[in-house]
Parts: structure tokens; C-alpha cells; sequence
């Protein structure tokens, strides 16, 4: 084996169509240590959010449980309680936090980049966000419910 004959990557063979030692890559490969642009976030829709939900069901609730507290069926048979979405520190994050959390994973939970796609990524995070907002948004962010409640008009809710 240490005197076979062997081909340079780039040198020229007749055992190929074109003549060149090495193939050509086929479309749509990635490098090993390629820096891969993450999706821009998207624009908040009700679509969004309902495809945030479904996903978040599926991939996060298990552990995450349905309302983001860190109890989740899987915590109820032992695992490690993930903390809740709902902490002062959690809701001061940028959503591409959570996004980051997904893709490369964080303390126990490994990464979901390969079960959850980019884009859906920012659904679950508009979604983690609006569980958020549910029971943490004042009626200053929220005019509908303000006006809603009678508030501004020197009305009683």
C-alpha cells in the first residue's frame, strides 16, 4: 500500500467525465464550518402565532408545559424543571434569545436544530412571547383591553 499510485485532488484522470480527479459538489451542499445566516424575524401574524402555538406543542411543551411555567409532563416523571418563561430575566430577553436556545440548545436541554426548522424557530418565539404578555402585559400595552375595561373615561370596570 505505501508504493500504490495515487491521484491529486485536483490533478487530471481519464476515469472521469471532464478529466479532473475531484467531483463536483452537488447543489445545495453546505461547508462543515459554513456561518449560516438565521432567518430574519418575521412580522407578528395571528398565522404566525397559531403555527408558533402548534410547534411549541409539539417540541416545547413537554418540558415547558403549556403555559411556560417549567412543569410539563416530562418534569412530572423526574426530569429537570426547565425555569419558567414567566421569570424577570426571561422576559427581558430579545425573542432571538429563545431562538438561540433552539438552535444550539442550553444547560440540560439539547439542541432542537435539527427537529425544529429556522423558521419555525421565530414562530415558537412570537409564541413564548404572547404566553409572556398573557399574564404579564399591563393595560398600557394593551389599548384594546383598556378601552375594553372602560379605561381613559373616567368610567369603572
Amino acid at each position: 500500500m505505501a508504493q500504490q499510485k495515487r491521484l491529486d485532488p485536483q490533478g487530471a484522470t481519464d476515469a472521469w467525465p471532464g478529466g479532473v480527479v475531484s467531483r463536483p459538489l452537488p447543489p445545495g451542499v453546505v461547508a462543515r464550518d459554513a456561518v449560516l445566516e438565521e432567518p430574519a424575524p418575521p412580522p407578528v401574524t395571528a398565522a404566525l402565532l397559531a403555527r408558533g402555538q402548534e410547534r411549541f406543542a409539539i417540541a416545547c411543551q413537554p418540558c415547558h408545559g403549556a403555559a411556560g411555567e417549567g412543569d410539563g409532563i416530562i418534569v412530572r416523571r423526574g426530569f429537570p424543571s426547565p425555569p419558567s418563561y414567566h421569570t424577570r430575566r426571561l422576559r427581558a430577553v430579545p425573542a432571538g434569545y429563545f431562538v438561540e436556545v433552539i438552535t444550539r440548545g442550553y444547560g440540560v436541554m439539547y439542541s432542537y436544530a435539527d427537529r425544529v426548522e429556522p423558521a419555525d424557530r421565530w414562530a415558537i418565539a412570537a409564541y413564548i412571547r404572547a404566553l409572556q404578555l398573557s399574564r404579564h402585559a399591563t393595560l398600557a400595552e394593551a389599548p384594546e383591553a383598556a378601552a375594553a375595561l372602560g379605561e381613559g373615561r373616567g368610567e369603572a370596570p
